[in-house]
Order: C-alpha cells, then sequence, then structure tokens
C-alpha cells in the first residue's frame, strides 16, 4: 500500500496498481487470504502447572520463530533491520525456514523441517501455550484412557443407584461387569485395576453423592442440567415465597406432651423481610390463610418489648406511612407487605381450595412451583437454615436439625409453649430479622455493603410507594373456610352440630336466592374455633354470627380436629349414627385426660397430640367480630367470658324415663 493505492501481484509476477477504494468496494475481487496479527496471549494460570524447564524451552522457541516471522529478534534494537536471510520483503516463508532450520542445525540442535513448520504454525494460532510440551501441561480427559465402553456402563450404573439404598464401589463394580456382559457378550472388555476404577468412579460421581446420603442423592438427581434462572423482585411485595417445616425446638403443649411444631412463614424476595410468621402443631389450610392476613396487618407493640424495635425510631419512613395508614401509627418495626404473587410448593395446605380462595379474594396471583422443583423456592428454603443457626439454637428445648446433632436429654430442657415460642419468635423478627444486614441485599454500585430488610424496603418504597390494604373482621370472615348449607327449623347443621340464633328466625326454611347452590346459605367457619359460624345474609348484606347449641354445656372452645377425633372414637366403638350430644361428651372427655396430663399407657399418642393442638388454638389469631348475642348468653359462660369467677348454676338432671315403671304407676 502507497497512500492511497494498493499494488497486486499475481502469481505469476505481474503487478497492477489500483485504488484503495476501488480494491475495498470492488465486486470483482475477493479476500483468499488475511494478514497474520500478533500472536494471542498464553494462558498465564496454565503456565504456572507446567514445570519451569518446560516453560523456558517453549520461550526458547518463541525467540527463534519470531525471528523467523518478522525477521528481527524480540531482544533486538528498536531500529535493528532484518537479519540476513529472514527478511520478509525479500524472502518467502519457506526460504526463512530453510534459513532458520540451517542456523540451528550449525549451532547444534537437531530439528526436522516438519517439526519447524507444525512449531511456527502452532505458535501463530495458540502463542506461546502452542509451543509447550503438551505431556506437561496437567490436561487430561475426566477419564482418562479407560475404555469408552466401561466408562459409559459406569455412568449407567450410577444413575441406577439414584434410587437404591446407598452401597459400595465394590456392588457398582458388580453392576458395571454386568452391564458390560449383557451389551458386548463374550467381547466385553475388562475392568480396570482397582485403584483406576476407584478414580473412575470418583470423577464420574462428583457431587452426586452416589456412597453418601440417599436423601440427598435423590435431591440431586431432580436438578435440571441447564443453568438455574432468577427472578426479579424490585418492589416489596412483587414476589412473596411462602413454605412450612418443623423448627428444631420443643415445646410443651397445654397437656404436657412434649413434641414439635411446625413454622410456617412468608419470605419477600424483594426485601428478604418476613411479612408474617405463625407457629403451629400440625399446619393446616386456614394456618395459611390468617398467615396472609396477618401479613396485611401492622405488628403491635407489645408490653415488655424495648422502645427501639418501634417503627416510629428506625429506618422505615413511619412518619409519611402513618400519614397513608392509621394502624401503623403505634407499630413495631416489621413493615405491612401486601403480597402480588405467591410462590408455594405442592403441599396440601397450599393447594388447597381454602388457601387458593384467600388468595383470589385478596387479588393475590397464585403461583405454584413444578413437583420436585425446591430450588424454584430457594429464597425461603434459604431462610429457614437461618432461624435455626440465628434464633432455635439459643432457645431452651433445642434438639438440632437431627439425631446426630442432638444433646441427651435435649427434649427435658423443652419450657415454652407453643403461644411463648411465638412470642419470641415475634419478637425476634423485629428485633433481629428485621435489622441484620443480609448478603442478598447488596447493591451493585455499593457490593461491599449489605443492607438489612428494613433498609432494603425503605429503598424500595420510596419508588414503588405503599398502598394500605385494611384488614377488618369482616376480612377476617372471607379467608375462613366455606360451606353452603340450608336454614332448618332448628338452625343449621355443619359437621354434625346443630348452630341457631334468634338472628335467624326471619331466614328458616327460606331460599338464599343463589340458585347455583340450590339457594342454600353461604356460611363461613372457623376450625380452630366450633362455638360460632358467621352466615352471610344474602338480602340485606353483612353478617350473621350464630352460636353452637350445645356452648352452654360445653363452655370450653374446642376445635374441628377434636370433634372429628370424638367422632372416629366413637365409630370405632360401632356407633357410628352417635348423636350431637354424645359427640360432644367425647370430646369434653379427651380435653378432661389432656388437662390430667400424659399418664402411662393412659392416653393413646393421637389423642394427646389432637388434644394438644386444640388446646394451643383456642385463642384464635386476627380481628373477630363480636358476637351478636352476647348478651344473651347463659349468666355462666357470660361469667367465664368476662373473667368472673361466678360460679355455672347448679344442673339437675332430668330422670330416665321407664315405660314400665310409668304403667305401673298409672294402671288401675
Amino acid at each position: 500500500m502507497t497512500g492511497s493505492g494498493v499494488r497486486l501481484e499475481d502469481v505469476v509476477g505481474a503487478q497492477t496498481t489500483l485504488p484503495l477504494g476501488e480494491v475495498l468496494t470492488g465486486r470483482d475481487l475477493e479476500w483468499v487470504s488475511t494478514p497474520r496479527g500478533a500472536a494471542p496471549l498464553p494462558p498465564a494460570g496454565m503456565l504456572e502447572v507446567v514445570p519451569e524447564p518446560v516453560v523456558a524451552r517453549a520461550r526458547w522457541w518463541e525467540r527463534h520463530l519470531i525471528e523467523l516471522l518478522t525477521g528481527v529478534a524480540p531482544d533486538a534494537a528498536p531500529d535493528s533491520t532484518p537479519q540476513s536471510g529472514y527478511d520478509p520483503r525479500r524472502h518467502t516463508l519457506r526460504q526463512r525456514e530453510l534459513a532458520k532450520l540451517t542456523e540451528l542445525r550449525a549451532a547444534g540442535h537437531s530439528v526436522s523441517f516438519t517439526t519447524l513448520k507444525r512449531l511456527r504454525s502452532a505458535y501463530e494460532q495458540q502463542g506461546l501455550w502452542g509451543l509447550v510440551d503438551q505431556r506437561y501441561a496437567g490436561v487430561s480427559g475426566p477419564t482418562g484412557r479407560v475404555d469408552q465402553r466401561v466408562v459409559a456402563a459406569t455412568v449407567q450404573a450410577i444413575d441406577e443407584e439414584t434410587n437404591r439404598s446407598t452401597g459400595t464401589v465394590g456392588r457398582l463394580a458388580r453392576r458395571v461387569t454386568q452391564i458390560l456382559a449383557a451389551e458386548h457378550g463374550s467381547a466385553a472388555p475388562a475392568l480396570p485395576s482397582p485403584a483406576t476404577f476407584y478414580r473412575l468412579v470418583g470423577r464420574l460421581s462428583q457431587g452426586r453423592h452416589t456412597f453418601g446420603s440417599a436423601k440427598t442423592r435423590r435431591s440431586l438427581a431432580k436438578t435440571p442440567k441447564g443453568p438455574f434462572g432468577s427472578v426479579s423482585a424490585l418492589r416489596p411485595g412483587q414476589w412473596v415465597q411462602i413454605d412450612s417445616t418443623t423448627i428444631d425446638v420443643r415445646v410443651v403443649l397445654d397437656n404436657g406432651v412434649i413434641d414439635r411444631a411446625e413454622l410456617t412463614w412468608m419470605d419477600d424476595a424483594a426485601t428478604r423481610g418476613i411479612p408474617a410468621a405463625v407457629l403451629r402443631p400440625t399446619t393446616k389450610a386456614a394456618d395459611a390463610a390468617v398467615l396472609l392476613a396477618r401479613s396485611l396487618t401492622p405488628e403491635p407493640m407489645r408490653p415488655g418489648w424495648v422502645d427501639a424495635v418501634r417503627m416510629s425510631r428506625s429506618v422505615l419512613p413511619h412518619r409519611r406511612l402513618a400519614a397513608l395508614d392509621d394502624q401503623l401509627a403505634y407499630a413495631a418495626a416489621r413493615p405491612v407487605i401486601v403480597p402480588e404473587n405467591i410462590v408455594c410448593d405442592n403441599g396440601n395446605v397450599y393447594v388447597s381450595q381454602t388457601f387458593r380462595t384467600a388468595c383470589r379474594a385478596m387479588g393475590i396471583n397464585f403461583q405454584p412451583t413444578h413437583l420436585g422443583s425446591p430450588w424454584e423456592n430457594n429464597v425461603v428454603e434459604r431462610s429457614f437454615n437461618s432461624v435455626g443457626t440465628l434464633f432455635a439454637q439459643y432457645v431452651a428445648g433445642y434438639v438440632g436439625r437431627s439425631v446426630e446433632h442432638r444433646g441427651r436429654n435435649a427434649e427435658k430442657k423443652a419450657v415454652w409453649s407453643i403461644v411463648e415460642l411465638q412470642a419470641l419468635l415475634d419478637e425476634w423478627i423485629v428485633t433481629v430479622w428485621q435489622n441484620r444486614p443480609h448478603d442478598g441485599l447488596r447493591n451493585p454500585l455499593t457490593p461491599d455493603t449489605a443492607l438489612t430488610p428494613n433498609e432494603q424496603y425503605a429503598a424500595l418504597v420510596e419508588v414503588a410507594g405503599y398502598v394500605p390494604v385494611a384488614l377488618g373482621a369482616e376480612d377476617y370472615i372471607e379467608l375462613l373456610p366455606v360451606s353452603w348449607r340450608t336454614i332448618g327449623r332448628s338452625g343449621i347443621k355443619l359437621n354434625r352440630r346443630t348452630y341457631d340464633d334468634k338472628a335467624l328466625n326471619d331466614l328458616r326454611g327460606e331460599p338464599s336466592g343463589v340458585l347455583a347452590k340450590q339457594d342454600r346459605w353461604e356460611v363461613h367457619f372457623d376450625p380452630y374455633d366450633i362455638t360460632r359460624i358467621w352466615v352471610r345474609n344474602h338480602r340485606h348484606g353483612g353478617w350473621i354470627t350464630v352460636s353452637w347449641r350445645h356452648l352452654r354445656s360445653a363452655p370450653m372452645p374446642f376445635g374441628e380436629l377434636a370433634w372429628q377425633h370424638a367422632r372416629s372414637i366413637l365409630r370405632r366403638r360401632g356407633e357410628d349414627m352417635a348423636t350431637e350430644a354424645e359427640i360432644a361428651s367425647a370430646a369434653a372427655q379427651l380435653l378432661d385426660r389432656a388437662e390430667q396430663g400424659p399418664a402411662p399407657k393412659a392416653a393413646k399418642p393421637r389423642d394427646r397430640r389432637v388434644a394438644g393442638r386444640t388446646r394451643s388454638t383456642n385463642t384464635p389469631s386476627g380481628p373477630r367480630p363480636d358476637p351478636a348475642d352476647e348478651q344473651d348468653a347463659a349468666p355462666g359462660v357470660a361469667a367465664a367470658r368476662e373473667g368472673n369467677p361466678e360460679p355455672l348454676a347448679e344442673v339437675i338432671p332430668l330422670p330416665l324415663f321407664d315405660a314400665r315403671e310409668e304403667a305401673r304407676k298409672w294402671s288401675f
């Protein structure tokens, strides 16, 4: 090239000069080769694993090849001219190669022309790394030089170990031999030496727990082959994950039984905050629905909590939030997060109609994970481990995550009831969790600083805003399970219980007007408090509170679980057609046994668990409407509700009717 002109030379030596623009845009010209650029940089990390003499030999060759290609040695002065026989403008590549070969042989190096060409080509393609003897590079295949048929059979045998009980490498070797014999017959290759086979199995089963925990092995087998996906949450409540787990703390139930409790809580992906958490002996669908209600309710300050955990003294924008929502005036430092999308697994609690209805009623998008995909709920799954290390291990009655982590007589140290442990958990969430820096809350611009959930919420709420969602008594009723019933002369029958009230007088035997439900009435009930139900008034609107008919004979509330368990006891006795009064009496006897403590062989384990769960859920959470007929309750019941120790009125039993005795009285 000279200025704007290009001199071209064909294969016979004829030269032609053309303008540069015509060369670049001409349709009758085509590039058949590209000019060679600088050699690529060597992998510095890989050069560290190669012996120093091998690297020195490669650098020696690099000096000669640079001189061969450019005409000037790399250590020559900047104004040096090409050596004789190496000038690229006068000598072809082959001539320069022959000159270098002559030079090396004259210096006493035994080098063939083929070797020189191979090294020159490798240097142009790979740089210094192409001149390194690959026998010392330290890079080999994962299976070495083992027969590929043996490798394929070993991979198949390792895959078959996924659902089997954990075995040894010896059992795996026997299975590999069987696979080779079945596929190749007499031509089957022999297994390598035991040491080589052990190394082969170690490489092929790495990270699969083939000879470790069977539970972990099955879980890892479900992991997808591709990369994990991620969902970006840009505002509080955009993605909220919910799940349940058994907390590693033994609690004392009201009947004296020591058992574990189940923790159900929600984790906000954007702020990593905990909108709500509940403890129950066993999680039911109603518990998950109530958890949604608690997430929309501010956490109130409780007696004994330090003043520093008030929302007004936190990093949360309390003054502006309180101006929008009056409920936040005296709240603790736990923000109210309204879920937009709820991600949960396919447990019966979350796929139930009760939980789906609660999500739909509150305008929440329900997003269940795929079957066998716990990593899709990874945020809340990981937070459960944090509960064990940050909270549970410091609580009396901690038993560890498994038997091998359990101390001696750990159950005997249990002193907290579920109600007391729930209070401790709520205080810990407000005091510790919401104010502890979280590694998942790092700003890309300031990665060295981790934010707390409250700080992240304060930052995001400035952009996303806050819309208060007030949850009143009617909203709480809407979250309860639904049943459609008729209102008869004796009231409403629900699960062999009868509910009646004078407010139903105008509705007895009347149709509701809901044709899709055969003119039945919508009834909502609390599984943990069967003392009353709520009937939607389809004619005038609102709710009608209806009490249980036997509320006065059994003043202490007990739950649906105790009622159903009492029915099962009577069925085992052969009394399937048990009356309502008999079921109530059996449930009362169950609670009486629970109050007396777990006597040896006196009560079955299921009886104690049912009683303990019932007593621990006697006081339902959330706002509750007052019954309309509170003033009409019996004096003893009203006194018991108000905490008045006034005794109940004396109960005079009715005499048994004897037909034969009555016949003798009236005989003349």
